[in-house]
């Protein structure tokens, strides 16, 4: 019987494993130097603020440019492996930061802190501890500070242009909160819900599966365990029917262990514009590379459309001559846009 039993639980582990993708390299850490201020007209900063103390803020070090007409849109990011670290994505954000965004980052600020894995790299859904309500957190936080006289930021954002972003598991995080009525736009990074029936069938033993303390063992009916992902977080495709605003998948092409799970995102997306995006690069991203890369400089022109306005950004993506649509480098498919 106890022989039994431990083959159960060896194949729900393994289920387990599929059901998250298994864990993916993180992002190559960044290379060691000053931290960076990205390449747009506003040089960043990166920060944390008593207010919010489980967040690091990336913002324009000068915040003298900004008032209601020159407004910062707030955008909410999520870390892979819904890690407590937004560390590893320094390069990336700060340079979303430096084309005039408000962006905050799950997980703590530590000065002088160096790359981490949050203990979980880029996996798709072994988490750090997170949740996506942080993400909501965020623009709760700058609503607030938004309104407060005596704050840096009075009078300087606009909550009203909301983004939540993130990479692998955080991008889960991102979908998860994206039918909220205050988010504006989506962008989904190295990212997708799993595919359901992706998984093998196995029979279960008369009266069930063993009872076991951990996670992983509470099942759907008639599915795959169902697997927590940051803070217990678990979606499924019905997500998908919820969106109400523009959402791109930004991934990693064919070699990208989320690759299968977000092109069938982008095929049961109906309702809304949707974009699909693919660099060949793997699960990993470009997030490290100096201002970004390549996912930088896509993640920029979509928030400077989505949230700005811009139709010079807007003109990568839209449109049958769209920039992104003729670059040898991307494979870019969309709809409704």
């Amino acid at each position: 019987m106890l022989r039994r039993v431990c083959i159960v639980l060896c194949v729900f582990s393994l289920i387990a494993t599929a059901a998250i993708a298994q864990q993916a390299p993180a992002p190559p850490a960044p290379a060691p130097g000053p931290p960076p201020t990205g390449s747009g007209p506003y040089p960043a900063t990166i920060e944390g603020d008593p207010g919010l103390s489980g967040h690091t803020i990336y913002r324009p070090e000068n915040l003298n440019a900004f008032n209601q007409k020159n407004s910062l849109p707030v955008v909410a990011w999520g870390n892979g492996g819904c890690a407590n670290s937004s560390t590893l994505y320094a390069p990336f954000l700060a340079e979303i930061a430096s084309q005039g965004f408000l962006v905050v980052a799950i997980g703590p600020y530590t000065p002088g802190a160096t790359s981490t894995r949050g203990g979980m790299g880029g996996g798709m859904g072994k988490g750090g501890g997170t949740k996506s309500a942080q993400l909501l957190e965020a623009l709760d936080w700058a609503t607030t500070e938004n309104k407060r006289q005596d704050s840096k930021y009075y009078l300087k954002l606009n909550p009203s242009k909301f983004a939540v972003f993130g990479h692998s598991c955080g991008g889960l995080q991102a979908l998860e909160v994206s039918p909220d009525p205050r988010v504006t736009t989506t962008l989904v990074m190295d990212s997708g819900v799993v595919t359901p029936g992706a998984m093998p069938k196995i029979g279960m033993p008369p009266g069930g599966a063993p009872k076991v303390d951990a996670p992983q063992a509470g099942a759907r009916e008639g599915g795959a365990p169902k697997v927590p992902m940051g803070g217990a977080m678990a979606i499924g495709k019905d997500i998908l029917q919820k969106l109400h605003s523009p959402v791109i998948y930004i991934n990693g092409g064919e070699k990208d262990i989320a690759y299968a799970n977000g092109m069938d995102d982008f095929a049961k997306i109906d309702k809304v514009p949707v974009a699909m995006a693919n660099l060949d690069v793997g699960h990993g991203g470009t997030y490290s590379q100096p201002n970004g890369g390549e996912f930088g400089r896509i993640a920029v022109a979509w928030l400077k459309w989505q949230l700005k306005g811009d139709g010079t950004a807007g003109k990568m993506f839209s449109g049958e001559s769209c920039s992104l649509c003729k670059d040898d480098k991307w494979k870019f498919e969309k709809k409704k846009m």
